[in-house]
Order: structure tokens, then C-alpha cells, then sequence
């Protein structure tokens, strides 16, 4: 799969209403997609709505602690059991609440318990007593868990979710994702195919066209890896003293020629407050604004970056932030952040994570509803109550970095409509993530696809 070969794909997939509607078949109800994460449903009777394309899921959380999941539809009629409003800007992200025993029917009154069994059918013998409890319970929809996150598949058939996950899940898992929480969350509507969207987030090779600005601070050239319908990208190095355990992800040493003790503080600094202060944590930029001080000029970029990663370490373990473990085969495949088949993407580190979500918006191939949010470790009892805000896309709301991101996207999909546009041409190094998402679209699909361009 990982072939560096001279490829291009159909832009069926980011522009026809036809595809758009097989998506709806084809994909949303066959794959593994996060919904929200576990801390969101903390007590028995917690509850919330999640909705894609058609598609709308009540998950909630049982007596027993357990999960369960349905379609949010009556069986008798096809009312939704809870109205859900499309996502309107500023009004309507999903529907939740609590202490919930029962879900009634706003149309006919039928009752459901948790378990999704009828409990109250008005005139019954009106059927001459043929309905079963086959017919009348709610139609159910797989749920389960992973690094804190709470993951739900229509396709009853589908293969268990750590198995969905592959090697993915072990490089996530080993860092301790289901122990941090929300820093921040956000969306818009935004106006682009949500294929268009995710790809913005999905390679490091944009950066020296859009985000000039960190050119000063860092090298950017990259590498990328499929995995399975999974993949990753990280930071190559070109001179190899400036290689380190993670020199791959965003703790690794800043621009080479500089004097890394600054650097490293410059380039962590930047990412961080651009970034609407996320990719990093405060704990790692302090420790970073120590380096000149605590390391004596012409310390070698590894030790530099082994120096800072240690002393954050230690800072966050007085505060009661404990880091994981990473294995080193682990940390070796790491990379810098994950492409989760289709529409997520993983910018992780020790203690924190940014995070991308996408999905179509109504019947519209040219708008996507776009979803950051922000991981971090805190102490306990100090995590940030959050929730759903929609934010403009804008660099007052976003920060530059992700304002520059978005002044891409449109842009991007208005030019693949272009007569002249002959088709993509993916870097074969630095953009595997994204051949990747085109060759599993293409086998959930039955079409499109990548195709080598021969010579």
C-alpha cells in the first residue's frame, strides 16, 4: 500500500449529489464512528443524540453503566422518538439529558424502555394482537468504547470496533487517550465537501504554502504511512543528529542551523499559541522556556529535546499529571497524528491531543459540518466543564493556524471544479493518508478508487 507511485483519483466523490447519496448507503451505516466522548454520559440516564447524513442515533448510558445505542425512530410511524432539529449555526449541535427511564413517541404515545422493548401500544387489539415484540421494540445499533471515546455502527454485521481500530488503536491506546478530557470543543458549517475538509487536516506537506509563518521555527518535511484503512504522518528529519525518540511528532527540536535550545522554545511556542493553544500544553512550553537557561550552548538537538522532555515531565508529575508509559516500538510508529478511516484525525501527544471530526451537511455536497476539539490531561478534579460552541471560521475564534486551514478549504473545493483541473496529484511520500481514505472510499463504495497514472 505504501508504494510511492505516481497517483490520481475521480472527483466523483467531492462533487456529485449521486455519490453524496450513496454515501448514505454504503458508508455511514457500515463504519465505526465516534459519537461523543464517555465522560459525556457520566451517571445511569445520561443520554445524547448523534446524526450523519440521514441518520440519527440515540446513545445513552444504563443503570448498569453499560451503553446502549438505537435508531431515533418509532417503529410504528417513523416519528423521531427525539425531535432533532438539522445542525443550525449557533442553535442545534445534538440533543441530550438525563435521568431518562423511558423514550415516548410524540405522535401515538408507543413507550420504549432503555433496553429499546415496548412497553405501551394504544389499542393494541386494534392489530388483532400480530404485533410482536420483533415489530414494536426499537431497532438497535452497535455501541462501544475506545480510548475514552464512545464509537456506535448501524451495520449489525460489522466487525467488533478494536478490530476496526488495527494498529491505529494500539499507537493511540498506548497514550492513555481515555485519560484526558476536553480542553475545548467547536464546529461550523462549512462550505466545502467534508471530503475536502478532512484532507486539510490529513499531511504536513501544506504547510510551507499556507502556514509560512512557522517556516522560521521548523522543518516540515514529512513522511506518511497506510495502515490498513487507518494511517499516519510525521516530521522527517534531514540531518540526522537531529533525529530524537520523537522527532516524528510536535515535541521534537526546532529548525536546523539554529541553536536548538531556542529553537525548540520558539517553534513549541508558536505552534501552541497559533493553534487556539492546543498540539501542546503550557507545561511543555514552559519547560521549553527554560532550555537557554538550564542547557549550556552547543548541546546536541536530542539531548536538548530529551532535556525538555524530561523536566515537563517531571513539572506535570507535581501537579499531579502523570505520563504514560509509551513502549518504544510503540513511540517509533507514532508519528505525529492519525487518519481514522473516514473522517477523524489524531494530532496526539504524551498528555494531549487535538482532534478533527467531519461529516456531510444535509443533501449538500458543497457544505460539511466541521468539528476541532482539544485533549488534555489535567489533576484531578481540574478538568474544564466544555461543551459545543459554534465558532465563525474565523482566527478570533479558531486561532491563525486553523484560519489559514479554512481559507484553503473553500477554495480548494471551488478549484476542483475547474474545467482545467485534469485531477490530483498526491505527493507519494508526504500524502499517503490521503491516497489512503480514496482507496477504502473506493471498496465501501464500489467505485472510484486510485488509480496509477502510467508513463
Amino acid at each position: 500500500m505504501d508504494r510511492e507511485e505516481l497517483v490520481t483519483y475521480p472527483l466523483e466523490a467531492f462533487q456529485s449529489r449521486d455519490y453524496l447519496d450513496d454515501e448514505k448507503r454504503l458508508l455511514w451505516p457500515k463504519i465505526w464512528q465516534m459519537v461523543e466522548r464517555e465522560e459525556d454520559l457520566p451517571n445511569p440516564g445520561d443520554w445524547l443524540t448523534y446524526n450523519v447524513a440521514d441518520e440519527s442515533v440515540i446513545v445513552l448510558r444504563k443503570d448498569d453503566g453499560s451503553l446502549k445505542a438505537f435508531h431515533n425512530v418509532c417503529p410504528h410511524r417513523g416519528r423521531q422518538l427525539v425531535s432533532v432539529p438539522d445542525m443550525l449555526p449557533g442553535q442545534v449541535h445534538d440533543v441530550r439529558g438525563n435521568n431518562r427511564k423511558s423514550f415516548i413517541c410524540g405522535f401515538h404515545g408507543w413507550t420504549f424502555d432503555t433496553d429499546g422493548n415496548n412497553t405501551f401500544i394504544l389499542d393494541p387489539q386494534d392489530w388483532d394482537n400480530k404485533l410482536t415484540a420483533e415489530m414494536t421494540c426499537l431497532s438497535e445499533v452497535q455501541v462501544d468504547t475506545w480510548g475514552g471515546f464512545i464509537y456506535i455502527n448501524m451495520d449489525p454485521d460489522a466487525v467488533p470496533l478494536a478490530e476496526w481500530m488495527g494498529f491505529a488503536g494500539e499507537v493511540l491506546e498506548a497514550h492513555e487517550m481515555s485519560k484526558m478530557r476536553y480542553k475545548w470543543r467547536q464546529w461550523a458549517i462549512y462550505e466545502c465537501n467534508w471530503k475536502v475538509a478532512i484532507e486539510a487536516f490529513l499531511e504536513p506537506y501544506h504547510v510551507a504554502g499556507t502556514h509560512t509563518q512557522l517556516l522560521a521555527y521548523g522543518d516540515y518535511y514529512a513522511y506518511s504511512k497506510q495502515f490498513g484503512l487507518h494511517s499516519v504522518s510525521g516530521y522527517d528529519v534531514r540531518e540526522e543528529d537531529f533525529a530524537t525518540e520523537t522527532s516524528g511528532g510536535t515535541t521534537r527540536s526546532g529548525k536546523a542551523g539554529l541553536d536548538p535550545r531556542v529553537s525548540t522554545y520558539q517553534l513549541i511556542k508558536e505552534n501552541y499559541e497559533t493553534v487556539n493553544y492546543a498540539a501542546s500544553t503550557e507545561t511543555l512550553v514552559n519547560a521549553a522556556s527554560r532550555l537557554v537557561d538550564e542547557l549550556p550552548e552547543g548541546t546536541p538537538p536530542g539531548d536538548v529535546v530529551a532535556h525538555w522532555i524530561a523536566s515537563a515531565k517531571k513539572d506535570d508529575a507535581k501537579r499531579g499529571v502523570v505520563w504514560p508509559e509509551i513502549p518504544a516500538d510503540i513511540q517509533k510508529e507514532s508519528g505525529l497524528a492519525w487518519g481514522l478511516f473516514p473522517n477523524q484525525n489524531i494530532l496526539h501527544g504524551a498528555t494531549y491531543a487535538l482532534c478533527y471530526r467531519v461529516r456531510p451537511y444535509g443533501d449538500d455536497p458543497d457544505k460539511c459540518i466541521f468539528e476541532s476539539y482539544a485533549l488534555e490531561r489535567f489533576p484531578d478534579g481540574e478538568e474544564p466543564e466544555t461543551e459545543w460552541v459554534y465558532a465563525e471560521p474565523n482566527a478570533e475564534n479558531w486561532g491563525t493556524v486553523l484560519q489559514q486551514d479554512f481559507d484553503n478549504m473553500e477554495f480548494v473545493h471551488k478549484g476542483m471544479k475547474s474545467s482545467g483541473f485534469r485531477g490530483p496529484l498526491p505527493n507519494p511520500h508526504q500524502e499517503q493518508k490521503v491516497i489512503n481514505l480514496h482507496r477504502n472510499l473506493a471498496n465501501f463504495m464500489g467505485r472510484g478508487g486510485v488509480r496509477k497514472i502510467e508513463q
